[in-house]
């Protein structure tokens, strides 16, 4: 495809893109995300408020009720439509995150199984621990140990009841591992126990066709259902496993930005989520380096954007190029060869992007684009796959046009790698017998308010404003520790919050004073970033992690903690899964923009009200980062008074 062939005018640009690569972008006739978004205003308010429904062929229906249009055909109400459609919604971001699980759990099954396939155990301790903690037997062979714990890892993904055998509760391995008792035992009480990740999806579909569930109460727990689901056989699942087949992050030291990309080298882009394509990516990388000298480069240099950015900063110190609102801007530097995806938040805009350069985007797992080349991508022919996609982008180096290079000076620190074991060991050098207590101690005092977690995407609906970034420096300013994963990780460290410096310059005085005694104990030349990156989405597993140690040690159910949780600019259907997940968790959860429900009195109340009953939790609402930081904060608030914390 020519470029000229799908570039419309109306340009505009977001506030913290590169205004030089926004204007290099027009100048070379390319269409932005910020064009197309521009050019679909107004949206559809019947989508924006939920009210509208396409599940049959006698629709689409639309609620309008100044038509006195009360009812679809079906007789469906807009609280009947919004409730199906937003379990719809979770549902497809479940299998999203399942799906990506599975992939991890047959490459486990595999080394069970002695298959030739070029992926080893990297953390063995992790793998006992988790054998033990599956009440299987932890010692002696490690792969048939390997293959143990990935068969426990299938029956998540396949038990029906009655076959498999029981536990006390009929559910999920990993949910039974992992969430507190309380937890358990709350949602055994309001049937919400998943059976198996496949079924809760599948199932979720089948009530939401037309003509099968209409209750409104009944559709919302499902919806519940399936975030619980998403936690264990999704993200606790899947961060676990990749761990021991790639190692533990610990305290990494990087850089972030577009400026990460280098003029002089040839610069491959790992964009999407999975793992085992990136560490192949990287490992071929190495390999290949000096073959990269033989076409005028000085070797290969690998960056980030998005998931698979945030897992090899994690584990490698990979710096990171971008966000998704990024990747665009990656390749309209001109010095991109090659970007390699997999799947999940990948544009199809990329191809057409790529087309007015040289770049080559090399599409390997689930996430096709037309026009683009593919590699096909298993474990079985990994290093087949890997070299030859390295070999493409060392050879496209001789194609790149270096009087149209235009790479952004931006270029920030960061510190990665705070995996739930990198904070409990940081923690130890205080307490080496309790490593929690130094931290719980700290929120019981007030030194540190609360926890909050802010999770997830960017959307171009915020058309730049950096509400991650502001919602951040207002809670830390308040002595409220930050934790983040996913694309606002990025987000973060580009703005400088995840650096020591950060700490002086935006943290409250008490906030201050703990990081800088946890950085004291640990001899790191300052204290602890005020912002810890933790990951990627899937890594929000780990956060439950250290909630369950602070629960534990202070003998308080985690709805009852002062904590919270933020999805700031939550786009994609796996940030509702996530964001439903944390809900059930009994974690009150900051959600923008407001999700397509505002059509459905009953679905608002049952989120924003009703649900506390059941789990504790709430959404809420909050349009700017001021409105957001506030009540936040007084959530925090009112969980210290509730507490009796001072």
């Amino acid at each position: 495809m020519e470029c000229s062939d799908f570039v419309k005018r109306g340009f505009m640009s977001d506030s913290f893109l590169s205004k030089e690569l926004v204007e290099k972008a027009k100048k070379d006739e390319v269409q932005l995300y910020s064009d197309r978004y521009s050019l679909q205003k107004p949206q559809c308010p019947w989508c924006i408020k939920g009210t509208s429904c396409n599940i049959c062929a006698a629709g689409p229906c639309r609620i309008t009720p100044e038509k006195n249009a009360l009812k679809g055909v079906c007789g469906a109400s807009s609280d009947v439509i919004i409730a199906r459609n937003l379990l719809r919604h979770c549902a497809a971001g479940v299998s999203s995150h399942v799906d990506h699980a599975r992939e991890v759990v047959l490459t486990l099954l595999k080394i069970g199984n002695n298959k030739k396939i070029p992926y080893k155990i990297c953390d063995e301790q992790k793998l006992r621990k988790l054998a033990k903690a599956l009440g299987k037997n932890s010692k002696g062979n490690i792969r048939k140990i390997a293959k143990v714990v990935a068969m426990e890892a299938l029956e998540d993904f396949r038990r029906q009841e009655g076959i498999f055998h029981k536990t006390e509760n009929n559910c999920l391995n990993w949910l039974r591992i992992n969430a507190s008792k309380e937890r358990q035992e709350t949602w055994k009480r309001s049937n919400l126990l998943p059976l198996n990740a496949d079924l809760e999806t599948s199932r979720a579909l089948h009530v939401s066709t037309m003509g099968n569930d209409s209750d409104v109460n009944s559709l919302m727990l499902r919806v519940l259902r399936n975030g619980i689901a998403d936690g264990y056989a999704g993200l606790h699942l899947t961060t676990n496993l990749q761990d021991i087949l790639f190692g533990t992050p610990t305290l990494t030291k990087s850089e972030c930005n577009l400026g990460v990309i280098n003029k002089d080298y040839v610069n491959i882009a790992v964009h999407g989520h999975v793992p085992l394509l990136s560490e192949k990516i990287i490992e071929w990388s190495k390999k290949l380096n000096k073959t990269a000298n033989s076409v005028g480069a000085k070797g290969i240099n690998v960056v980030g954007i998005c998931c698979s950015g945030n897992e090899v900063l994690m584990r490698h110190g990979i710096p990171q190029a971008g966000h998704i609102l990024q990747a665009e801007l990656a390749i309209v530097t001109g010095a991109l060869e090659a970007m390699v995806v997999d799947t999940q938040c990948i544009y199809p805009s990329l191809q057409d992007v790529a087309s007015c350069y040289h770049t080559k985007i090399i599409t390997t797992m689930v996430a096709k684009i037309t026009g683009a080349d593919h590699v096909p991508f298993n474990v079985e022919n990994a290093n087949k796959a890997a070299k030859e996609i390295v070999l493409k982008a060392i050879n496209n180096f001789k194609n790149r046009n270096q009087k149209t290079v235009l790479i952004p000076k931006e270029r920030s620190v960061l510190y990665g790698g705070f995996s739930a074991e990198t904070i409990l060991t940081a923690l130890s050098k205080l307490n080496k017998k309790n490593p929690i207590k130094p931290l719980a101690d700290n929120i019981k005092k007030g030194n540190i308010q609360g926890i909050v977690a802010v999770v997830g995407c960017r959307n171009p609906k915020l058309e730049g404003e950096k509400f991650g970034e502001q919602l951040m420096k207002i809670l830390v300013k308040n002595n409220i520790l930050v934790v983040a994963t996913g694309c606002i990780a990025h987000s973060a460290s580009q703005e400088g919050l995840m650096i020591p410096e950060a700490t002086e310059k935006y943290a409250g005085e008490k906030l201050k004073a703990v990081l800088n005694a946890i950085g004291r104990a640990n001899n790191l030349n300052g204290p602890l970033p005020p912002v810890l990156h933790m990951g990627s989405c899937v890594d929000n597993s780990r956060i439950e992690v250290i909630l369950n140690a602070i629960s534990s040690y202070a003998k308080l159910a985690i709805h009852k903690l002062p904590i919270a949780a933020s999805a700031p600019e939550y786009m994609t259907e796996k940030a509702i899964a996530i964001a439903f997940w944390s809900l059930a968790l009994g974690i009150t959860t900051h959600i923008n923009p407001e999700m397509p429900i505002n059509g459905s009195g009953k679905v608002v109340d049952f989120l924003t009200r009703d649900m506390e009953k059941i789990t504790g939790s709430r959404v809420i609402i909050g349009k700017t980062p001021e409105e957001a930081a506030k009540v936040i904060i007084d959530t925090i608030k009112k969980k210290r008074l509730d507490l009796g914390y001072h």
